[in-house]
């Protein structure tokens, strides 16, 4: 769990060391919101945003996703002091529903 206030820079720290093909799913508290970042290439990302809205953006450099972090934590973290931040080898871990932690009637 990271504060809403110094997450910025923890996830532009962690896209660094992020390879090819993996993914940093940011999470509220409560795991039923989320903004992914997937490394797609060098310095080439794309943003999948699920929760209030469901959008995505293609082919993005790390200056403007800081930008685009800005704007996206207000919109899908407006109350949240916490965030949790979970580094995955694969967008499609991502969207595994974290409310049921994997097990149960939530999860697979």
């Amino acid at each position: 769990m990271n504060d809403k206030t110094t997450v910025i820079p923890t996830v532009m720290e962690r896209l660094e060391r992020l390879e090819t093909g993996q993914c940093l799913d940011m999470r509220t508290y409560k795991r039923n919101r989320s903004v992914a970042i997937v490394r797609t290439g060098p310095d080439s990302f794309t943003v999948v945003e699920r929760g209030f809205h469901e959008e995505m953006w293609e082919g993005l450099s790390a200056d403007k996703i800081r930008r685009l972090l800005k704007t996206l934590l207000k919109r899908e973290f407006p109350r949240s002091n916490k965030i949790r931040l979970y580094t995955l080898d694969s967008f499609e871990l991502a969207d595994v529903n974290r409310m049921g932690h994997g097990s149960g009637r939530f999860g697979t």
